[in-house]
């Protein structure tokens, strides 16, 4: 499936916002589908079957963040974007703490939207393009499967998390710095701040290592960014 093929779930309780959104991803070529509520979000995910959902924080009934935390239980693959109203600040790390893959401050370029769906979309098919297998000690990273195991067992990743550990396991010993890092995973034209960064690597390591205060695998490097550990 082409990127402007994919299918985008917009669920935004403000109509104006949501048609304009919609207008402009349909513009863009995707298939775009829509939701006034948590509640009929939650019925569009299996009739639909979005592959980015386009998720406001606030909704009436069901929050945005509830519909977040279910797409992460029932549907670990979709891509999850978190619209946000500016300059609250909590809501931009509850959003990531829940599993959303980034966030957008509103009001936003339709086109700078645009262009973080199609980044990601392509970094998740280029997962999928290659047969290759990571592995150290306890920890398997398969890239064609998109599937992470610890101890043999899956965990499940976001999609944003297992882009970013596939970039920390390629580079064993290396201090990748935090910029750097933005541009592998959210692509060059991501505008956030590394914040955003600096929380998926705290869910990655509640989920990969064994005491997350003091990590095996993912080092920080103050003032700089992240490293992998060195392999023996």
């Amino acid at each position: 499936m082409s990127e402007n093929k994919a299918k985008i779930l917009v669920v935004e309780d403000e109509e104006s916002i949501r048609r304009f959104i919609t207008l402009n991803l349909n513009v863009a070529g995707f298939q775009v589908g829509e939701a006034s509520s948590g509640e009929d979000a939650l019925g569009l995910l299996k009739s639909f079957a979005p592959q980015v959902v386009v998720l406001d924080i606030m909704l009436p009934g069901i929050s945005g963040l509830e519909v977040c935390q279910h797409i992460r239980e029932f549907a670990p693959e979709t891509i999850v974007i978190m619209l946000t109203a500016k300059g609250q600040d909590t809501d931009k790390i509850l959003g990531l703490d829940f599993g959303a893959d980034d966030y957008m401050v509103k009001p936003f370029n339709p086109l700078e939207l645009i262009a973080r769906i199609k980044a990601i979309l392509r970094r998740t098919a280029n997962l999928r393009n290659t047969k290759q297998i990571i592995s150290d000690l306890n920890l398997r990273l398969d890239l064609a499967a998109n599937k992470f195991f610890k101890n043999n067992a899956e965990t499940e990743l976001t999609p944003t998390e297992f882009a970013l550990l596939k970039t920390l396991m390629e580079n064993p010993g290396r201090a990748l710095k935090r910029d750097d890092m933005l541009d592998t995973v959210w692509g060059e034209d991501y505008f956030g701040d590394t914040k955003t960064l600096d929380v998926h690597i705290r869910r990655l390591r509640e989920k990969i290592e064994d005491n997350p205060s003091q990590p095996e695998y993912i080092k920080t490097v103050w003032g700089y960014g992240y490293r992998w550990r060195q392999e023996s």
